[in-house]
């Protein structure tokens, strides 16, 4: 790096030069434009978006990047971001057990022993503290659950696999200590989360979950009423307020530090909150993700976002923005579609999708699955089979 180019770079912040090495100065400008920008669009302050932006260049530069010991020669060879050989294990850390030995360990061992010539990729479900919900109900974001192991074991796993870590953004969980500040009425946790008023209007909100929207806590400030989508352990994050976006900026870099290839941003769809909408794909939502692209294509250019909108076909391609949001999203029409067409023993409806199937901006893929941990959605054939169709597939099913 040339002094001159040393110094465009010094000039973004007051972090010591020497961990500035692997930003590129030339699109640095660029790029610090942009998230100004996203900013100012979601929070409507064209003052505070310059603070914001220099908070997060500062971040990133704070992070260090893959610890060394992923530096091992059994490191992966990317072929680009992602090829065809690239294949993908979803598993619990807790899906095999060996007697007095971390799950993460035992897991990491057998991926050696049989999966080193198939597998590629292991999507390790959430591996953190967590109250419920199969590890989505997270309490702490920094920390692998004593339960499975240690990053140890996690960064052991990496030296083999490229790693899928999960982002749960859209809420926290009940038991963390986010929200035992909020009941407290301690910051910073006291103003991290959705408050619905009796006159806020919540009519519209589309519900993955049958459980009530919000329910009543009492707080220091006396009874709240918070808003819950997937129910009452997992607690809505209020991403307007800017200190929750800069919490998930830190996790983020976080995973990257850790060694994640691929972040997974669950239940992404439903993450921006505005009373007397459907608060699904609204378009801060959209620029939350696209600045998150920004963060990384500075700090871990090879890092990739993968959204998790489990919708019909034409909601969740809008994920893929201009080519500017998320590299990979889950093809969630493929499974309903394969598992229609074993059923039914016809593959009419498999093939006119694919035959129309669009292909993907530059740069971005399709994530090809046959199932997931949530099993098979049916909302993804809306629009597909017929709705007469689909209830019968799914009365079948259930026989």
């Amino acid at each position: 790096m040339s002094s001159s180019k040393t110094d465009a770079v010094e000039a973004t912040t007051n972090i010591d030069p020497t961990t500035l090495r692997r930003l590129d100065p030339e699109r640095l400008p660029s790029i610090r434009q942009r998230m100004e920008k996203r900013l100012e669009q979601l929070y409507d302050d064209p003052d505070l978006a310059p603070r914001l932006t220099q908070k997060i260049i500062d971040r990133i530069c704070r992070h260090p990047g893959a610890p060394a010991d992923l530096e091992l020669d059994e490191k992966p060879n990317h072929h680009g971001q992602w090829d065809e050989t690239d294949t993908l294990l979803i598993t619990y850390a807790d899906s095999l057990n060996y007697p007095g030995e971390p799950p993460l360990r035992t897991l990491d061992q057998f991926c050696r022993d049989y999966l080193s010539d198939s597998i590629s990729i292991i999507h390790l479900l959430p591996f953190y503290p967590a109250s419920s919900d199969g590890g989505f109900a997270v309490i702490d974001y920094y920390a692998v659950s004593r339960e499975l192991g240690d990053w140890g074991d996690v960064h052991r796993l990496r030296e083999r696999f490229d790693l899928m870590f999960d982002l749960v953004l859209n809420h926290a969980s009940s038991r963390s200590l986010w929200f035992a500040e909020y009941l407290a009425d301690i910051p910073p946790g006291n103003s991290y989360f959705v408050e619905v008023g009796e006159k806020d209007n919540v009519a519209n909100v589309v519900r993955p979950r049958r459980t009530p929207l919000t329910f009543e806590v009492y707080t220091k400030r006396g009874y709240r009423n918070v808003w819950a989508t997937f129910g009452h352990d997992q607690i809505d994050l209020d991403f307007r307020n800017p200190e929750v976006l800069m919490q998930f900026v830190d996790i983020l870099l976080t995973y990257v530090d850790q060694g994640a290839r691929i972040i997974r941003l669950d239940a992404v769809a439903y993450l921006w909150k505005i009373f007397g909408t459907t608060c699904i794909h609204l378009p801060e939502t959209h620029e939350v993700i696209k600045l998150f692209r920004d963060i990384l294509e500075i700090a871990a250019p090879a890092t990739i976002l993968l959204t998790e909108t489990n919708v019909p076909h034409q909601e969740n391609i809008s994920y893929f923005g201009s080519g500017d949001e998320a590299q990979m999203i889950y093809q969630f029409s493929l499974p309903p579609l394969i598992l229609h067409a074993i059923h039914t023993g016809s593959t009419r409806y498999l093939h006119e999708w694919l035959s129309e199937l669009d292909a993907p901006p530059y740069g971005c893929t399709f994530l090809n699955f046959t199932a997931s941990h949530d099993g098979i959605g049916m909302r993804p054939l809306e629009g597909i089979i017929p709705d007469d169709e689909r209830a019968s597939m799914l009365d079948e099913m259930r026989e």
